[in-house]
C-alpha cells in the first residue's frame, strides 16, 4: 500500500477497508456553478477523509480510489450525476450511452457563444410572432433520430484539448460536423414568453443547449438556454437516487451502492465485486 497510510486499525482503519471495498454504481446530485470534475473531486476528499487515509509524498489523491463520472454536466447545469467506484468504473461506458431525461428552461430573441446563459449575448431578434402551437409544431422535426451540431464550447476534443478550453484561449476552433443523435421524447411544458421549458429523453452524446438553439432558428429567430436540470440518467432518477453533499459519507453510499446496483438489468455479477486495489487510478468518462 505504498503512497497512502489509512490507519490500519480502529475506526479509521475499518472506514479505509470499507472505502475500498466498496465497488458499483451510484449517483450523487450536481449543483449549480463546479464542473462535474470539482463535483467528483470533492466526493473523493470527503470519503478519503472520513477513512483517515493520508497521502505520503506528492502523490495525486486520484491515485488512491478509483472514481469516476458517467457524463459531463455542464457547470450551469445541475442534477443526477452518475459515479462509479471500484470495478463501477467499468459500467460507465455503458451508463453514458444510455438514456437521459432534461427538464431544460430556453429564452427566446437571445443568442450567445456558449448557446447557454454563461456565454455573450451574439445575436437578438424578435420573438413576439412565436405561438405556444408554433412552438409545439417544431418539437416534432426534432423528434427521433436526427442530425446535430454539438457546440463549440464542449467537452469535445480536438487533439487532446477540450474546444472550451481552446474557445477560452481564444483560438480558432471548427465547428464539428453534424452526427446523428437520438431525441425518444420531446415536450413543451411551460410557455411564457420569451421563456418555454422543454422535457427531453434522449440518447448519449446529445448536446440540449444545441437543441434549444436550433429550436430558435427554426421558428425565424433566436434561442439560449437558461437552466438544465438533469432528471434521470439510465435507472437513476434525481428524486430517488441522487446523493446530496450531506449523504457523502461512506455508509450512505454503501447502502446507495446496494440499491442502486438492483436497478441495472442482467448485472447480477456486478453485486458481488471483489474490492479494488487501491492503487488503481480514477477514471472519467465525458458525455462526447
Amino acid at each position: 500500500m505504498a503512497g497512502r497510510e489509512a490507519g490500519g486499525s480502529g475506526v479509521a482503519g475499518r472506514a479505509a477497508q470499507k472505502l475500498f471495498s466498496l465497488s458499483g454504481l451510484f449517483a450523487v446530485y450536481k449543483p449549480k456553478g463546479p464542473t462535474s470534475a470539482a463535483v467528483l473531486n470533492l466526493l473523493k476528499e470527503r470519503l478519503l477523509a472520513e477513512a483517515g487515509v493520508q497521502m505520503n509524498g506528492n502523490k495525486r489523491k486520484s491515485q488512491v480510489l478509483k472514481i469516476g463520472h458517467g457524463g459531463t454536466l455542464d457547470s450551469a447545469a445541475t442534477g443526477v450525476l452518475v459515479v462509479g467506484i471500484g470495478k463501477g468504473t467499468k459500467l460507465l461506458k455503458t451508463i453514458l450511452a444510455g438514456s437521459k431525461k432534461y427538464t431544460a428552461i430556453g429564452l427566446l430573441g437571445k443568442a450567445t457563444d456558449t448557446l447557454d446563459a454563461t456565454g455573450k449575448v451574439t445575436e437578438e431578434k424578435p420573438y413576439d410572432q412565436v405561438t405556444k402551437r408554433d412552438l409545439e409544431n417544431v418539437l416534432q422535426k426534432f423528434t427521433g433520430d436526427i442530425m446535430q451540431v454539438p457546440p463549440l464550447y464542449s467537452a469535445l476534443k480536438k487533439d487532446g484539448e477540450r474546444l472550451s478550453t481552446l474557445m477560452k484561449r481564444g483560438e480558432a476552433v471548427e465547428a464539428k460536423p453534424a452526427r446523428p443523435v437520438r431525441v425518444y421524447s420531446l415536450s413543451l411544458q411551460q410557455f411564457q414568453p420569451p421563456l418555454f421549458t422543454l422535457d427531453v429523453e434522449c440518447g448519449g452524446g446529445f448536446y440540449v443547449r444545441s437543441l434549444v438553439s436550433d429550436i430558435g432558428k427554426e421558428l425565424s429567430t433566436c434561442a439560449s438556454m437558461q437552466e438544465l436540470t438533469r432528471t434521470k440518467h439510465g435507472p437513476f432518477t434525481l428524486e430517488e437516487h441522487a446523493l446530496h453533499e450531506d449523504k457523502w459519507t461512506i455508509d450512505e453510499i454503501a447502502r446507495s451502492l446496494e440499491h442502486c446496483m438492483s436497478l441495472l438489468p442482467g448485472e447480477p455479477s456486478h453485486k458481488k465485486f471483489k474490492t479494488e486495489h487501491p492503487g488503481e487510478t480514477a477514471v472519467s468518462c465525458e458525455d462526447k
